[in-house]
Formats: C-alpha cells, structure tokens, sequence
C-alpha cells in the first residue's frame, strides 16, 4: 500500500513539475500587470531547445539552461508587443502561442534532417538517487527517485514568495500589477519591472518545456507541449496569482495525470478507456475554473497597456 501511495506521488511530482515551473512564471507575470497567454508558446520553444541542446551537447543541464533562455527570449518579444507598443496582451500572447511551436518545429527539421522531432536524449535530467536506486533492493527508494527538477521547482516557488512578498523589490512588482501610476509618481520604472517580469516569465516557462523532454521524456515532438501552458495559466487563477495557491493547483493537475497513468496501465484493477482517461486532466481544468474563478481576483492593472503620464 505504502509504495503504491509513494508511486503515485512520484508521478503526480514528476507530472506536476513542468505544470509549477510554468503557473510560476504566470505568477510573476502578472503580478507586474502583463498577461502571459503565451505560456504554451515558450514551453514549447523551451521544450524543443532543452532536447537539441541536450543531445547535442550530452549534458541535461545545458540543455535545461537552453530552455530556459530561449523561453525568456521568446517572452521578450511579448514584452515588446504588448508593453512598448501597447498591443492587446491576449492577441499578443495568442500569436507567441503561434510562433512557439512554428519555431521549434522549423529548426528541428534543420537540425534533425528534415524530421519533427528530435533524437532521444542520452542523459536526462538526473534522479535524486541516481544510479543507486536502480541497484538497491529497497522499493520505497525506488518509487521516490524523482528528477531533480522537483526539488529545484519548489526551491523556485520558495523564492519566488520570498521575493514578492518580503523584499522592496517584490513590493514594486506587486504595485505595478496594482497602480502603474500610483507607482510611477515614487519614482519606480514602470516599463523596466514589467519587462524583468515578463523575462523571467519566459524563462520559468522554458524551465517547464525543458522539463517535458529532459525529465518527463527524453525527445521533442509536435505534440510534447499539448495544453500544460494553458493548464499552467488556469492553475495561476486557481491559485489566485500567489506562488503557494499556484502550486497546490499544478499538484492538483499534476494527480489527474498520475490517475491516467495508473488507471490506464496494464496492470489497472480498473479498466476505463484510455480516450476519456486523457480527458481527465483537462475536465478537471474547465471545473476548477468554473467553481473557482468567480472567487478569485487579479491584480487590477493586469492586461492594462500602461501610458507614462495619463
């Protein structure tokens, strides 16, 4: 009983773990006042870039480090479009939804002959054991090896609280999200924290889209990001823009896909369709949204273009 319980927690982490990396970078996004509907764009970027690099350079953590920053680059071209020009913030991030995947899928044709996705990965992300639990006999080491990116995601939500809600520097996030002009007037750079914000956004979500083809899989492909952005932005809702209610939802996601695992194997006791098992994350995601929207509230200038001055 024990290990079946501790196997299913080692799945919702490992699942849930793209899903917080992601929810955190909408965290922080808006809360400086910038929506971030792009997630599902720079996962995927990130996704892809974390697989090439990984394989090409046999080191994970390069190719992690490769997801991150071209998430982050990606963002930048959001923060562009919708702080410097004060285009809609919604259609902005529709089109890095766009962009994401049109990217990733181009240069892997260049850099994989022609194909849409990418070799495996020889080293992925390491596992807290390592090597030592595939040796040892003992089962509850075996069902807790989670991949290092759980416990490095859970460093980033720690930090991430701390930031916004004990430092002057989160404060001056937290009241650009609030009153851009009310900050503006004590002298705090509007345009430079939204742009920082919408930065580290990208390269959270590239964390999470690295995440998929270095720890959760070992290759890219089309489908490798399909809805864990949008799940990851109903999740900042759900948490109520706060890194801890954020992360709660993303483990709540995070179990509706371990249920799909452990229901749909083979060795199930319960035998349900594999078609509406794969529904299951998704249902879960427009419920929480409908029980739980209704109670939660935004930053008020979130998605509000700011114009120094007026």
């Amino acid at each position: 009983m024990l290990i079946s319980i501790l196997l299913a927690v080692s799945i919702t982490l490992m699942y849930a773990a793209p899903l917080m990396f992601a929810g955190l970078g909408g965290v922080i996004s808006e809360n400086a006042g910038v929506v971030n509907i792009g997630i599902e764009g720079m996962m995927t970027i990130g996704a892809f870039c974390g697989a090439a690099v990984g394989y090409f350079s046999g080191n994970p953590w390069w190719g992690f480090a490769a997801g991150g920053l071209s998430g982050g680059l990606l963002a930048l071209v959001h923060a562009v479009a919708s702080i410097s020009f004060r285009a809609d913030q919604t259609i902005s991030g529709v089109a890095i939804n766009f962009i994401g995947p049109g990217l990733a899928l181009f240069l892997s044709r260049k850099l994989f002959a022609g194909s849409a996705m990418t070799k495996p990965v020889e080293h992925p992300i390491p596992t807290i054991f390592g090597s030592y639990a595939a040796k040892s006999s003992n089962l509850l080491i075996k069902a807790a090896n989670i991949e290092m990116t759980v416990p490095i995601v859970f460093i980033c939500a720690l930090v991430l609280w701390f930031v916004l809600y004990k430092t002057s520097w989160g404060l001056r996030i937290r009241s650009v999200g609030e009153n851009p002009a009310a900050a503006d007037t004590l002298g705090i750079n509007v345009y430079k924290i939204k742009y920082v914000a919408v930065f580290v956004s990208g390269v959270l979500s590239g964390f999470g889209g690295a995440t998929m083809t270095l720890a959760v899989m070992n290759y890219f492909t089309q489908s490798t990001i399909s809805g864990q952005g949008f799940i990851a932005l109903a999740a900042v809702i759900f948490g109520k823009w706060k890194p801890h209610g954020t992360m709660a939802a993303c483990l709540l996601f995070g179990f509706a896909q371990a249920l799909v695992v452990l229901l749909g194997g083979s060795n199930s006791k319960i035998q349900i369709p594999s078609s509406l098992l794969s529904m299951l994350p998704y249902v879960l995601t427009l419920v929480s949204l409908v029980l739980f929207v209704r109670h939660s509230t935004a930053p008020k200038a979130d998605g509000i273009p700011y114009v120094k001055g007026h």
